[in-house]
């Protein structure tokens, strides 16, 4: 009997593999907060200075949430921008993801912009991730 469950216990053990855990993506979850004029004001500035043409950027939906990764703050903003494209009309909306750190002196962290490929997955999954995907594209305002 002692031989058989030793035996069970070995054979139960054989196909047993460490892996690393892999990471819960309910970490990387934010707290969903509004988007006041300061906070716009840092992300549209700071989306505007990678833009060819500042001036034309439409800014649609933002989603920002707060949250605390390894002990550093950062707001994490999701939404699109439509630009005008050389020959003078406008473009289709491109989504973006970004980060401020607000104990940092709200530095911007653009994490993504455009359309393209990687750019694109790598914008949803972070947006994702995070919980702020963006549905609607829509212009909210000249800024």
């Amino acid at each position: 009997m002692r031989n058989t469950a030793q035996l069970l216990l070995a054979a139960s053990l054989c196909g047993c593999v460490t892996t690393p855990p892999k990471p819960d993506p309910g970490d990387q979850r934010v707290k969903p907060i509004p988007i006041s004029l300061a906070l716009e004001e840092i992300v549209t500035t700071g989306i505007r200075q990678r833009l060819q043409d500042p001036a034309s950027a439409k800014f649609g939906t933002m989603l920002a949430g707060e949250r605390t990764l390894s002990g550093r703050r950062e707001i994490v903003v999701c939404g699109h921008v439509i630009v005008k494209k050389s020959s003078g009309g406008y473009g289709t909306d491109a989504p973006f993801a970004a980060r401020i750190y607000p104990d940092a002196g709200s530095t911007f962290d653009l994490v993504a912009i455009g359309n393209e490929s990687p750019n694109t997955s790598l914008i949803g999954d972070a947006c994702r991730a995070a919980g702020l995907a963006i549905q609607d594209s829509k212009p909210k305002a000249d800024l």
